[in-house]
Order: C-alpha cells, then structure tokens, then sequence
C-alpha cells in the first residue's frame, strides 16, 4: 500500500511540527553545540553562519569561515543565560536544536542598511534602533519543511516587542510565476511564513523581494 501522500516515485511529505511541539529561546540560552547542530560545516549556513548582513562589504571576503562562526558564537552570547544581548532564537523539537532566526534591531546589520531592495520607495531614518529586523532562517537538516520557520517567524514578533521594538520588518523571497526558489535562496524566509505570523507588505522593490513589517504603536 503507498504510504498517505507519497507520489510515485517520491517519499512522503515530512510530518509538520505543530507549534505546541516547540520550545523556542534566546540563543544566548543555547549551548553552543546547539547552534552548531543547527548551521553544520558545509552548505550556505554552514559557511555564513549568519554574517552577511553583519558585517560590511569590504570584509565579507576577507573572513574565514572560522572567523566568522567566531564572530556569530559572540553576537549570540551563546551558554550565557544571564546575558542582556542576543542576535537570535532557537528552536527545539523536545531536546533536539531544529531551528534559528536572527532577528534583532535593524542598524545590527550594516549590509542591510546599504540594501537597494530594502529601501526602495521607502523615506525614513536608518539609524532609528527600535526598527528589528528578520534577516535569516537556517532550519536543521531532517527537519526542513515541516512549518519550523513559521513558529519560529511568529516568535519573533513577541520577541521584539517585549524587548522594546515598535516595529519588526522582514524582506522575503517570493517566486516569480513559473520559477521557483531554491534552497539556499530561502534564507530570508518566504513571503507566507511573515503573512502567517501577521506581518503586512509596506513595499515590493523587485518582482522576488518584499518588505513585510509589522508595527507595534508603543
């Protein structure tokens, strides 16, 4: 008998996590093993580990993966509980790290302030640093496609809002009709993961990229 939504020749779909199933922190509660579990060696976030908004152009080149998986192990402030900062959350599926997004005020990321797409048709101060922001998913191997990312975009919301945000913002792939978007193109996150967590389209730069925001009035 073919398994419950198995296609010929392909396995079927991975079982969602429901969101109730998840504990997501602060990754300054995370081990530092965890969020090596979570960006591996080798692939897009094993090489990044979610500098490239961090740092600026000039340097991007110039640092060795290690010297930026050095870098990313002190913005988390990772294993220290007690820490007052963090870059991220984390999530975790009963005892096992699934899941990561950065999301922390938006003049964090000095790459994004000088992002063409992220500003068109759009006037207002850079600098001002109760504006989050959502720049990156990475979603463990073995648990991708499973709705993590939309818990995980959901969190972030009350996250920045409690840490004194009045605005959260993300900047979303949407696939042109026809084309789709790889793997290593999801980064960002999909235009519906924002949607489904109540962020609202304030522009739409290019026909792949919006900016979603979500303002909290305080």
């Amino acid at each position: 008998m073919k398994a419950a939504g198995a296609t010929a020749g392909r396995p079927a779909a991975p079982e969602p996590v429901r969101p109730a199933e998840l504990t997501i922190a602060g990754a300054n509660q995370a081990s530092w093993a965890d969020l090596q579990a979570i960006f591996g060696t080798t692939g897009p976030a094993g090489h990044c580990y979610c500098q490239y908004f961090k740092v600026r152009d000039r340097d991007w080149r110039s640092l060795t993966d290690q010297q930026r998986r050095d870098l990313f192990r002190q913005q988390t402030n990772c294993g220290s509980a007690q820490a007052r900062a963090t870059t991220g959350l984390v999530a975790y599926l009963g005892s096992e790290p699934v899941g990561w997004v950065a999301v922390e005020p938006r003049t964090a990321y000095p790459r994004l302030l000088r992002t063409r797409t992220a500003w068109s048709g759009r006037d207002e101060d850079k600098s001002d640093d109760s504006v989050w922001a959502v720049t990156c998913f990475v979603v463990r191997k073995g648990y991708r496609r499973r709705g993590i990312s939309y818990a995980l975009a959901a969190a972030t919301v009350d996250f920045a809002r409690t840490s004194g945000a009045r605005a959260i913002e993300a900047y979303p792939m949407e696939p042109e009709p026809g084309k789709e978007i790889i793997w290593g193109e999801l980064y960002v996150g999909a235009r519906q993961i924002f949607a489904a967590a109540g962020f609202a389209e304030v522009s739409h730069p290019s026909p792949r990229r919006a900016v979603m925001r979500i303002e909290f009035g305080n």
